[in-house]
């Protein structure tokens, strides 16, 4: 007889701790409830999300639910609910576990949420993954295919009806259990731990979607707008004091440089050592007022300063006095300029992580201005490589990860073709590149793919040169001198 899911749910639940084995009849009639009676669920393949699988198609045969993708997720969410532990339990385990180290209470929880299907582990892995050298180092290059496409109803709801305002956003702590809805996800399975940073009370969960090992989002238990300043960074070194394994970061507070969620204040973090993490330090220098502090320009696409110390107040105290000059400062020499009227420009993008007991913080330079030649954003890709990336360039991004759309997957199926010279149905908004591509490369069968995926790592590498305030060429190394200069006086 074949594997029966609704045995194998209740087993995983003891398992987690969701239950204990006294509960597994309740358990078991719980999930009737939900498919329907049926003595044996038949399931394909191993794994938590074949048994999600065999119980939604289930709960759809017995016509307890719709079969539509909003209605198979939302049950899955109440499903793998059964089987995670409530958020007090999850807590109290979590911090047991620190006892023995934050190492171990990272594995607990990264652990729980893969076994509850949180973190979509079979979703990520369809993204493709590939490194591309160029002189910035090896940036690594991903295609994004683990984000289900939207439910057509819940476009369409959408645009027909006003969101309910609960939860305020995705971000928000009351999603912690919510069961979603058209347009907005299942988040029945969803945990968050709480920590205090900064003398508030702040959570600490996992992405479904990650993006790198042990990608991580801390946020605000409060719905604040997102912001830099000294506080920042202070929070930032709070958290990696007390997850020294893990590096955090901000996106920059404004549009366009910013990140997607803007709403509320939020970090990201995990275990990964970024391109950007590796480059070295170009030009050291000295600040007059913090002379303990190791600073230095990093030998990076984007304008960024390392700051390096033993101490994490003096850090930033001096990561301060950096962004309140970087918010005032102009160089139309660069096209940069801070202000318009009372309109900022200028922020920086922080990034925190350790190295034995130093502390390192990166600050990312970041201008937001836009121009008539340049709409979408000076300092933003620009339009020869937006067929390739146009969106914001977030934290991550910035850190040399490329988080690319799905639609290149095909996309570059009729580039290669074309570059073959087979017959292709090639976007019109790639020719120009393609064009360029078959003049100074030779391309076989054999070696097409590969090469095509080193040319989309090198225009990223492009990308982030366009996002860049100060040019490595002699008029922006210039220009970079100019603004260490500025930071120099007292």
């Amino acid at each position: 007889m074949a594997e029966d899911a609704v045995e194998n749910l209740v087993s995983m639940a003891v398992a987690t701790g969701a239950i204990e084995p006294l509960d597994r009849v309740y358990l078991r009639n719980r999930v009737y409830s939900l498919v329907g009676d049926q003595l044996h669920v038949d399931q394909s393949g191993t794994g938590v999300e074949a048994i999600s699988a065999a119980l939604v198609q289930t709960a759809v045969d017995h016509h307890k639910i719709e079969d539509s993708q909003t209605a198979r997720e939302l049950l899955d969410g109440q499903l793998m609910d059964l089987i995670t532990p409530r958020p007090s339990q999850v807590n109290e385990r979590f911090w047991q576990a620190y006892q023995n180290g934050p190492e171990a209470a990272t594995k607990y929880f990264y652990q729980l949420s893969q076994a509850n299907n949180y973190i979509k582990t079979s979703a990520i892995a369809k993204n493709i993954v590939f490194n591309t050298e160029t002189t910035f180092g090896d940036l690594e290059i991903t295609i994004n295919l683990s984000k289900p496409e939207k439910d057509p109803k819940a476009i369409a709801a959408a645009a027909t009806t006003k969101a309910d305002g609960y939860p305020l956003c995705q971000l928000c702590l009351e999603n912690e259990g919510y069961l979603g809805r058209l347009g907005y996800p299942a988040r029945s399975n969803h945990r968050v731990i709480r920590m205090t940073i900064g003398g508030r009370p702040w959570g600490f969960q996992y992405s479904p979607y990650a993006y790198f090992g042990e990608h991580a989002i801390f946020l605000d238990q409060a719905h604040t707008p997102m912001h830099i300043n000294r506080q920042t960074f202070t929070n930032l070194f709070e958290i990696i004091t007390q997850l020294p394994q893990y590096f955090v970061g901000s996106n920059a507070d404004l549009p366009i440089v910013g990140g997607s969620m803007l709403s509320h204040e939020h970090y990201q973090g995990g275990r990964h050592t970024f391109p950007m993490m590796k480059a070295p330090i170009a030009t050291a220098f000295t600040l007059p007022d913090f002379p303990s502090v190791k600073a230095g320009v990093v030998k990076w696409a984007m304008s960024t300063i390392r700051l390096i110390g033993n101490d994490p107040q003096t850090l930033a105290d001096a990561a301060e006095q950096i962004r309140v000059k970087w918010q005032a400062y102009d160089d139309p020499a660069v096209s940069i300029k801070a202000y318009d009227g009372e309109l900022r420009h200028h922020t920086v993008t922080p990034i925190a992580y350790r190295h034995g007991d130093n502390y390192i913080l990166d600050l990312v330079l970041r201008d937001n201005q836009t121009s008539a030649t340049y709409p979408d954003g000076i300092f933003h890709p620009h339009q020869d490589v937006q067929h390739i990336k146009k969106e914001n360039i977030g934290l991550i991004e910035v850190m040399g990860r490329a988080i690319l759309p799905a639609r290149l997957k095909t996309e570059m199926q009729e580039v290669e073709q074309f570059l073959l010279d087979e017959p292709n149905d090639m976007a019109e908004y790639h020719r120009v590149w393609a064009e360029n591509l078959k003049q100074t490369r030779t391309f076989t069968s054999t070696n097409v793919a590969e090469t095509l995926d080193q040319a989309v790592g090198q225009v990223f590498g492009r990308v982030l040169e366009d996002a860049g305030v100060f040019k490595w060429d002699a008029a922006g190394r210039a220009a970079q001198q100019r603004f260490i200069d500025r930071l120099m006086e007292q």
